[in-house]
């Protein structure tokens, strides 16, 4: 049998180490065990294994306190060493430190086989170096652009995709969240099963039960029918849920009690089922910041962010925004039956120049709208600029700062500059872009001390 390396597993139970070293021995293991901290630390100092199974309780005592002693000292002699706590004493508060302490995973006793097995498997293939992988998975291939950080991102995206680990996808609105969710999903051993997506802002607190987890017929007034929620839906495949940082702290509980135990009830139904699901979320918020101000849920926090992918904004990478825009011209090309479809460079370099707060699903937008409504196959940049300055004046896209952040002065002085920079210095195009006179603009240069042209 195929040795896939050295597991250590530290637990003071005799009959724990026994059925665990069989275990991952059937799975091509070797195993090597030891009773308390004082032999594993002697194990480690002679051997490197390729994991450790940890117990959090050596004596009497069930704080879980010996285990996270343990746990430090591993990771600080053995850093990369991937650690996976086991106890019989789990509490969600224990389970927040031992991930805060580096620990990869965190299970309870008794524990299934093939969950733990399974938990080891991805434990490794997370720790792989990056240098091992395969080429990028062609279900990526829909996530256009070359820059350095967009492509590192892909490159631990493909790597984890291959594992069950739950995934965060961080970045603002329009950077392609769910996109990355889908490549994941296509990517990974689970893209023949479901993948179901979740807007988790659109669901409120009264039928979050029911559109995540089904309901029973008459579970409650208007149950006229037995109904299938989102996670039995998804079984054996992957579940998306998007806008996790709106969930409602009635709803976080929940949720996290169906990650933490693989299992949910339907309303209305005492039968567990088993949830079989990859979780990938994704959020705009800083979870950490809501952490701390207690509007999201720490031990939430720990168990969908085994991995954390974030997207970088358009404006970080502009060298990207020539290959969309090719991308999204050969798509509406065949989509509208324009195969003389083109633009001119100047069009190209306008539109690199522009900061699209909206990213790419802005730049999306008005490439379409501006192919919809030119006259000819030939687009310039004034076809552009008229689109996204109408997109700019639209209600739904104006952006303010939270109060206390920007004073009045500094938010109009900011405006005007950003109307200089879209307007190319131009002082007739940029007054009437901001609703003011020339004559009011002037004033407002020399109060800002604005440098300028004296230009249109």
């Amino acid at each position: 049998m195929k040795n896939n390396g050295l597991i250590l597993i530290v637990d003071d139970d005799r009959a724990v180490c026994a059925s665990l070293s069989l275990l991952f021995g059937q799975s091509g293991f070797e195993v090597v065990t030891a009773s308390g901290p004082e032999e594993a630390m002697g194990i480690l100092a002679r051997r490197t294994p390729v994991l450790v199974v940890l117990d959090m309780n050596f004596s009497l005592d069930t704080s879980g306190k010996q285990g996270l002693e343990l746990l430090e000292k591993i990771k600080a002699s053995h850093p990369a060493l991937p650690v996976i706590l086991l106890t019989g004493w789990g509490s969600l508060e224990l389970a927040v430190a031992g991930m805060k302490a580096g620990a990869i995973d965190f299970l309870t006793k008794p524990w299934e086989n093939d969950r733990l097995v399974e938990a080891v498997i991805t434990a490794l293939d997370l720790t792989k170096s990056p240098e091992t992988d395969r080429a990028l998975n062609e279900s990526f291939s829909r996530i256009v652009g070359q820059s350095g950080a967009l492509q590192e991102v892909l490159t631990v995206a493909n790597r984890v995709s291959r594992t069950d680990a739950s995934v965060l996808i961080l970045g603002e609105s329009g950077t392609g969240k769910e996109l990355l969710a889908e490549a994941i999903h296509w990517a990974s051993p689970r893209a023949k099963k479901p993948f179901v997506k979740v807007n988790l802002g659109g669901i409120s607190a009264a039928l979050f039960e029911s559109e995540m987890f089904g309901h029973k017929r008459g579970a409650f007034t208007g149950a006229v029918d037995d109904r299938e929620g989102r996670f039995e839906r998804a079984d054996g495949g992957s579940i998306f849920l998007d806008e996790i940082g709106d969930l409602d702290p009635a709803s976080q509980v929940k949720l996290l009690r169906v990650l933490q135990e693989k299992t949910f009830e339907k309303l209305g139904s005492s039968q567990p089922r088993k949830a079989n699901v990859r979780v990938i979320s994704a959020t705009n918020h800083n979870l950490k910041e809501r952490v701390m101000t207690n509007a999201f849920r720490e031990d939430l926090f720990y168990r969908i962010n085994l991995i954390t992918l974030e997207l970088p904004a358009l404006r970080d990478r502009p060298g990207d925004i020539p290959l969309l825009v090719d991308f999204y011209l050969e798509n509406l090309k065949l989509l509208y039956d324009l195969p003389r479809l083109t633009l001119t460079r100047a069009a190209l370099q306008w539109l690199e120049q522009q900061r699209f707060p909206g990213n790419i699903r802005q730049l999306k937008n008005l490439v379409e709208r501006t192919v919809l409504v030119a006259t000819g196959h030939v687009l310039d940049r004034e076809d552009f600029r008229r689109q996204y300055e109408e997109d700019l004046t639209r209600s739904g896209n104006i952006r303010l700062p939270k109060v206390g952040e920007i004073s009045l002065e500094e938010m109009e002085k900011q405006m005007i500059l950003k109307a200089l920079a879209f307007h190319q210095g131009n002082i007739q195009r940029s007054a009437k872009a901001l609703g003011i006179t020339r004559s009011a603009l002037y004033r407002r240069l020399a109060k800002y001390q604005i440098p300028h042209e004296s230009q249109g």
